[in-house]
């Protein structure tokens, strides 16, 4: 019979691990479908820059089992503005009406530098409305920090939450292509991928998609979701961002919020640490983790979201960091610069909890909340009472789908902050 140290340890593991699944939105499996390459619309590129475009792959690669050939980024990298697509691949399966690809795209991490990203596009095969489709931009929670861990190696279909659209879904930079390592919730290079998988879609001439837009993202994706917004219309001025969904952001990144909320920012915090390292020099994770975390550490090179949990869980807090991130430097500026809602855009959000979210705990929600409204931030709220971490997304949908189908209707959208707490 388990010992009471190990069920407890059991219990937490699954608290850990649901914390920051990737909610599930299409099916686990995908393929390479035969058919002709769409072609890029440079009228609809953000610049008249041009790079070479590659068809898809035929079909799949019989000594390629991992499908590892389309995450490969060319080397040298051709140079490209952001949203520029580098190489596509068909994808079988999903709904009837629509076509779904791969896609690598070009994007500019938060040093500015020109980045592959990969992820996924769906959009219908029907004629378009006057103006083009709306594009859903879908930001993931938290998979891994490596290639194999990209959720466009296992989906067929980008979501779109009921809104009859062009569809994408970044995989993030970092996340996908072969040898690189994800940057975990730096929020500029998050919603650069995601904005500028937008700027991708639109160059597909038969996506026929049109400059209005929307987000939504659950987890690390609401984190991402919250910097698309304030980043949205400064960095892509050519679109018109309607408005953003968090459900159950990642926000607050300096803060702990009472006992209970001690083992999750401990795992988040120390997958942030190594994919920081990823992309600034300057960082050492040896410099702030202790000798148990660092003997296991190459497991977020090798194995995805529960793979890493299970490596570190059980380490004792005591001895995790050998010195904190959030109090020493260069890590406590990188993650002061990578929190958000300190800035007012014009794009409403509507920001999204469950009562019974044990990962990203009500109180979290509550604090951010109260920072987006004293900037002036318009905010809707919407609390789903007995929802989970897990549950919060599928509960949540249908007032999802209104509130995004009436930022596409123009209609007028409430402040939550007029009215406080609900």
């Amino acid at each position: 019979m388990s010992s009471r140290r190990e069920r407890l340890r059991g219990r937490r593991l699954r608290v850990v691990a649901s914390l920051l699944l990737v909610t599930a939105v299409a099916s686990c499996t995908s393929s390479s479908d035969g058919g002709a390459a769409p072609k890029p619309d440079a009228a609809r590129a953000s610049t008249t820059t041009t790079t070479t475009f590659e068809p898809p792959h035929a079909a799949p690669d019989p000594s390629d089992p991992a499908g590892d050939a389309f995450y490969r980024v060319p080397d040298p990298l051709p140079k490209g503005p952001p949203g520029e697509i580098i190489r596509l691949e068909a994808v079988k399966g999903g709904d009837a009406g629509t076509s779904s690809y791969r896609l690598m795209y070009h994007s500019r991490d938060a040093t500015g530098r020109d980045r592959a990203v990969t992820g996924t596009v769906t959009f219908p095969t029907g004629d378009a409305p006057k103006g083009g489709w709306p594009v859903v931009a879908w930001a993931h929670g938290t998979t891994g920090l490596t290639s194999i861990c990209a959720p466009s190696r296992h989906q067929e279909q980008a979501p779109g939450f009921g809104i009859e659209g062009v569809r994408v879904a970044t995989d993030y930079i970092g996340l996908g292509p072969i040898g690189e390592r994800h940057s975990y919730l730096d929020g500029p290079a998050e919603a650069h991928a995601v904005i500028d998988s937008v700027r991708a879609a639109r160059t597909i001439a038969e996506a026929h998609a049109g400059k209005d837009w929307v987000a939504v993202g659950h987890s690390q994706g609401g984190h991402s979701a919250l910097w698309t917004n304030q980043l949205g219309q400064a960095y892509a001025p050519e679109l018109h961002l309607l408005g953003t969904v968090a459900v159950a952001p990642a926000a607050m990144l300096t803060e702990t919020y009472g006992p209970s909320d001690q083992v999750v920012p401990r795992m988040v915090g120390v997958m942030a640490l190594y994919g920081a390292a990823a992309d600034h020099p300057e960082v050492d994770p040896h410099d702030f983790v202790g000798p148990l975390v660092r003997k296991a550490e190459g497991v977020v090179d090798t194995g995805c979201l529960n793979d890493v949990v299970n490596a570190f869980v059980g380490i004792p807090a005591a001895t995790f960091y050998a010195h904190d991130p959030l109090t020493t430097e260069p890590i406590r500026t990188l993650v002061r610069a990578s929190d958000t809602g300190k800035v007012a855009v014009d794009a409403p959000l509507l920001v999204i909890y469950g009562t019974a979210d044990p990962e990203v705990i009500p109180a979290r929600v509550h604090a951010l909340y109260d920072r987006l409204c004293k900037v002036g931030q318009v905010t809707g709220l919407l609390r789903v009472d007995g929802a989970t971490h897990d549950s919060v997304v599928p509960k949540a949908g249908s007032a999802i789908t209104q509130w995004l189908q009436d930022r596409i209707g123009a209609k007028a959208v409430h402040d939550a902050c007029e009215d406080g707490w609900s």
